[in-house]
């Protein structure tokens, strides 16, 4: 029995069309799935809520400045201290409650005299100890309010409790703790990684 040879026959039209719109539904499913799947790849925004680590690049941050992160919906502040800031951290002491940071408000690297890994890198949670209230910049010698002896800091607005530019608490104020220092480390020669433990400079 012979059969004609249909290899050189046009092929219908409406067969063409279906040929064509099965293809398309199949790339549009394929779509679809690519984009959860590529959207699983980064942090979610509960993730960064729940604690996921918190990348900076604080290459550019020149010193006297300070730059706010967000990480766990906390402020963190990273403050490039200067050799003048850092010459004030002994001058204080005696006016500290915790000068030497015995509490646990800190990793252990950080439980030195500048309470960081890198003595000029200042990375401290921005909320007060006492009734978590947001600390402003005090950083100027003498500042309005704060005494011909003050030294530079921080202090909260709402009941007056100040700390010293490692974020240790003055003696005789309402917050009872030193200002916390989240855990952290440094990944490259700029960047700063919070949220992750790590004692390498």
């Amino acid at each position: 029995m012979s059969h004609a040879c249909t290899c050189h026959d046009p092929m219908n039209p409406t067969r063409r069309q279906l040929i064509l719109a099965t293809a398309a539904a199949g790339g549009v499913a394929g779509a679809i799935t690519l984009i959860p799947f590529a959207a699983s790849l980064l942090p979610s925004e509960r993730a960064k809520a729940a604690g996921a680590p918190v990348e900076v690049d604080v290459s550019r941050l020149a010193p006297g400045e300070m730059l706010t992160v967000e990480w766990r919906g906390k402020p963190v502040w990273i403050l490039h201290r200067t050799p003048e800031m850092l010459a004030t951290l002994k001058q204080v002491e005696a006016d500290l409650a915790d000068p030497g940071s015995e509490r646990q408000q800190q990793p252990e690297y950080a439980r030195n005299e500048h309470r960081s890994i890198r003595p000029e890198m200042l990375v401290t949670i921005g909320i007060c100890t006492h009734l978590g209230c947001s600390p402003s910049k005090a950083f100027e010698a003498g500042a309005p309010g704060l005494g011909s002896d003050w030294k530079g800091g921080f202090l909260c607005p709402c009941h007056g409790s100040t700390f010293d530019l490692a974020g240790r608490v003055f003696k005789n104020k309402p917050a009872p703790t030193n200002l916390e220092v989240p855990p952290h480390q440094y990944l490259a020669s700029g960047r700063l990684l919070i949220g992750e433990d790590g004692s390498t400079a």
